[in-house]
């Protein structure tokens, strides 16, 4: 039986009036996908928001009394609550109180499968729970598990801070080692020279699905916000049998607690060390405008706006109005139509033969080993066998840095 919700807002006089409706329906979509259901949404409009109490007091004693006539289990406020403001909105109400920062934090607790995920989520669940600590303790006790309850646990929330401290420090320790680790794989992975894509998007974009039609993989499909946490990396070949290997990456969100990308910086530095990057959009989503510009701010904070990008806008059998793209380059497209995955393939070569050094070499036969590895690391374009000479003529691209350029100079 879901645990049934009522959600508050308050809308600044300076609030866009779209973002502020698109950020509800997104909070009616973390609900759900946390397991929950929304019964009412309650929203006020303020100068600004009240020092103590978030929301007016008038209209405090309005969602007490809606929320004791509709017998909900949890209010869910719009923004990131003070710890006063979380407390009196509590203490005022009777009411379980959480912010949106808190249900993104349980997303992810009940989305992390691996180690290093399931550390980062509750660095970041302890370290925005510590300022919140105080009076709490009772309140945790009076809970059953629920929403905004999980990860840590009611027990740990009820220890004092100087163990939450020594947990947070512990983590962080755990998670310096598995990120030691994760470097190591990458430097491996630049030592052998091998072109790294990473898809990026707003969350629910299309990104797992990508992934997978591209690399007949089994990451989790879901159409639910975070349905992936754990980056997957598998290795692909482009039409001119060009390997590469590519990322799929957690998805973004606005709004997203800072404790979150502080915990995640390792996982989303997958972004920041590729060479290029497939930004998945949602075409059908009536707020993608709202969304990109939220993925490009947060690549921006990655150092990772620079990289070459090819915008993806996904679900393109979804909408049947004249859509006209936002970025370029790009590509219209759906993941579940193989002929666009093959046109995408094709648009990442072109992309990358204009940024590329071109060369044209004479190989002989016996040079087989040379021969494959431009075949596997270079984009080739032309080879032909000339039998006058019995030599191989091949035309390609190269990436301005890799170690072939010096072994191409002597042909």
């Amino acid at each position: 039986m879901p645990q049934r919700i009522l959600l508050i807002a308050v809308k600044l006089p300076g609030d866009n009036e779209k973002r502020f409706e698109s950020s509800l329906e997104e909070l009616d979509s973390l609900c759900n996908t946390a397991g929950g259901s929304v019964v009412k949404t309650m929203t006020q409009r303020r100068q600004k928001i009240h020092p103590a109490f978030y929301i007016g007091k008038g209209k405090l004693q309005e969602i007490k009394e809606a929320a004791e006539e509709l017998a909900v289990d949890l209010i869910v406020s719009n923004d990131e609550l003070s710890p006063g403001q979380l407390r009196n909105l509590s203490d005022h109400s009777g009411f379980q109180v959480i912010d949106r920062s808190q249900l993104i934090l349980d997303i992810f607790a009940q989305r992390a499968r691996t180690k290093e995920g399931k550390l980062q989520v509750e660095l970041a669940q302890l370290e925005y729970t510590l300022p919140r600590l105080r009076g709490r303790g009772e309140e945790m006790s009076r809970l059953g598990a629920g929403i905004g309850t999980r990860g840590p646990g009611e027990t740990k929330l009820e220890t004092d801070q100087r163990h939450i401290r020594q947990r947070i420090d512990d983590i962080k320790r755990q998670l310096k080692m598995v990120v030691r680790q994760r470097e190591q794989y990458r430097n491996r992975r630049k030592t052998n020279d091998v072109f790294q894509i990473a898809i990026v998007g707003y969350t629910n974009a299309g990104k797992s699905t990508l992934f997978n039609r591209l690399t007949q993989g089994d990451a989790l499909e879901e159409n639910q916000l975070f349905a992936t946490l754990d980056p997957l990396t598998r290795q692909i070949q482009l039409p001119s049998g060009f390997q590469t290997l590519v990322t799929d990456t957690v998805g973004f969100i606005q709004d997203l607690p800072t404790s979150l990308i502080a915990s995640f910086r390792s996982t989303l530095e997958e972004v920041s060390e590729a060479d290029f990057i497939l930004h998945v959009v949602d075409m059908a989503n009536p707020d993608l405008d709202q969304q990109q510009q939220t993925v490009q701010n947060l690549l921006q904070e990655l150092e990772a706006d620079t990289i070459p990008m090819l915008t993806i806008y996904n679900k393109h059998d979804l909408i049947t109005d004249d859509f006209i793209p936002m970025n370029h380059p790009n590509i219209i497209m759906s993941a579940h139509h193989p002929e666009d995955l093959q046109r995408l393939l094709e648009k990442i070569e072109e992309i990358l033969t204009t940024e590329w050094k071109d060369y044209s070499v004479m190989l002989e036969p016996g040079q087989g080993k040379l021969i494959h590895r431009l075949e596997r690391e270079t984009i080739v374009t032309k080879k032909s066998f000339q039998e006058t000479n019995n030599m191989y003529a091949i035309q390609g691209y190269v990436r301005h840095n890799h170690p072939l350029n010096g072994l191409l100079k002597e042909y």
